[in-house]
């Protein structure tokens, strides 16, 4: 194996390390966020979310801007996409993301705690995608997505402004910095995240998080004669990956993405048991359980449609600034809020004990 590739890998597991305990501490999960403003009035854990967003655009492209690292090789900014895929994918996994009580990196973090339900969640998640990606259902997507989808020329907010004038260095600086000045007023113009330092923290550190995993991928994995593919933080296709490679791992190799699922999964239970955070919890009944696989699965299908989950398109897609991810993010955002409010809500089964996070 290159030197390069054990770095990346090396410096993934070191990302999912983090990642896991400042998610297990802070409770950083998008459901969180939308279910504590839309039911509960508390609007803290949105605006970490929001905080997280502009941090991780506003890092990423400086590194794109400075030639760090070239953005266009991900999977967010390719010239061909399918709008109605993306946003039907983004619908199933927000839908799936409130029946599971969390999204799939919620689940690693609550798997590390003791959450025996986010194992169920976990599992059925990593079958559903794969049998997306690879398996029975991936003829169907494919061919809803050759069928839907378009090739444009402008497949970011750069190339859109950029039609207006601006050089390209320019157009991304606006993109930019529109968008990292409007999340970053949503955020701190409420005064309990102004006086919640540990969110704030958690907001900025996942942020950075995303932007040191395109450094790592992007700048130290570059290598002409084993180039690493350009990623971050994302968790549907590597978690199902992790399951295939704990299965099956002769003849495979680990990767970024198997390395972070595996550190966040570590960097949870090491931070359970260090601050006695550490107890085993199950499902309240078979329907309880049933309704929460139902949800992983539609998160391992919607996730694998949309490209990504509500970190994998709501932070690493976002700070490509990429079109395509808006649209998968609208579509997530969309499904979770039909989840919380409305004819299709779903109601809670047992209330947590924890009120400093959800459970999957």
């Amino acid at each position: 194996m290159e030197s390069s590739t054990q770095l990346v890998i090396l410096a993934g597991l070191v990302i999912g390390l983090v990642y896991g305990a400042t998610g297990l501490l802070s409770g950083f999960c998008l459901m969180s966020s939308m279910r504590g403003w839309l039911s509960n009035g508390d609007g803290r854990l949105v605006r970490t979310y929001a905080l997280a967003i502009a941090v991780a655009t506003a890092a990423s492209q400086l590194l794109a801007g400075n030639g760090m690292v070239d953005l266009g090789k991900s999977i967010y900014l390719q010239q061909s996409f399918s709008v109605p895929v993306l946003f039907l994918g983004g619908l199933l996994f927000g839908y799936g993301m409130v029946l599971s009580n969390g999204c799939g990196s919620r689940a690693l973090v609550l798997l590390g705690r003791g959450n025996l339900r986010s194992f169920v969640v976990v599992v059925v998640l990593a079958i559903a995608a794969q049998m997306t990606l690879k398996g029975l259902i991936a003829p169907a997507r494919i061919a809803l997505v050759q069928a839907s989808q378009t090739t444009v020329n402008m497949n970011s907010l750069p190339s859109l402004l950029a039609m207006f004038g601006p050089a390209e260095a320019v157009s991304r600086a606006m993109a930019a910095a529109v968008i990292v000045v409007l999340l970053i007023l949503f955020a701190f113009a409420h005064p309990a995240f102004r006086r919640s330092p540990g969110q704030i923290a958690a907001g900025v550190i996942v942020g950075l998080l995303v932007a040191g995993g395109w450094f790592v991928t992007g700048y130290l994995g570059a290598d002409d004669f084993n180039p690493v593919p350009v990623t971050s933080l994302t968790f549907i296709a590597p978690i199902a990956d992790s399951l295939q490679y704990a299965m099956l791992s002769t003849g495979l190799t680990p990767n970024f993405g198997i390395a972070t699922v595996a550190g966040v999964f570590a960097g949870s239970l090491g931070t359970a048991l260090a601050t006695g955070r550490f107890h085993l919890e199950g499902y309240s009944s078979p329907s309880h359980m049933l309704r929460s696989a139902g949800g992983a699965a539609l998160m391992g299908i919607g996730g694998v449609m949309a490209f990504g989950c509500s970190i994998g398109q709501g932070l690493t897609g976002v700070s490509t600034l990429a079109l395509g991810s808006f649209v998968a993010v609208a579509g997530i955002l969309l499904g979770t809020t039909a989840g919380l409010r409305g004819m299709l809500r779903v109601v809670p089964f047992k209330p947590v004990t924890d009120t400093t996070s959800s459970t999957a």
